[in-house]
């Protein structure tokens, strides 16, 4: 994956909108669009205590993740990115889609707010590498940069 090209492909997307549905919408499907051996791209986002379903590209998806639940929402309670092997070892996993086998969850935050996270799964086990680690974060501070967060869900980090 050349994440550089996939960064300018973000960037032109958003480069004359900063809402950040719309934003997160296309974000979703490029990344769907252009990552191999994926199935399933998309944002929780906080509201009231919990993380609600946002824009996604795959299958239908739980609609609510508690912050004691899963992937997303231990990378959402922990404030740090999961890069997950094997999630049918992962402790509380979330099975949105028994095909899935490995996941990647970056937070957004921005000047200490967690907005939500952006979840990435994989039909394949060990999918994901340090550089899509690298990558992701990358795409997260785009999205995150250029849209205007002022009536997305947040929560103040401690």
């Amino acid at each position: 994956m050349n994440y550089n090209d996939l960064h300018s492909e973000i960037q032109s997307l958003m480069s004359d909108e900063r809402n950040f549905l719309a934003n997160a919408s296309n974000q979703s499907a490029l990344i769907f669009e252009r990552m191999e051996r994926l199935n399933w791209v998309g944002f929780y986002m906080m509201n009231k205590g919990e993380l609600v379903l946002g824009p996604f590209q795959g299958k239908v998806a739980c609609i609510r993740i508690a912050f004691s639940r899963g992937v997303c929402g231990t990378a959402a309670s922990k404030r740090k990115t999961f890069v997950v092997d094997n999630v049918h070892e992962f402790p509380r996993h979330i099975a949105c889609d028994c095909a899935s086998e490995s996941e990647i969850v970056i937070p957004l935050i921005k000047n200490g707010v967690f907005y939500g996270v952006l979840d990435i799964d994989s039909p394949h086990k060990s999918r994901f590498s340090d550089d899509d680690r690298t990558g992701l974060e990358k795409a997260a501070e785009i999205i995150l940069s250029m849209s205007d967060m002022d009536l997305v869900g947040k929560y103040y980090c401690i």
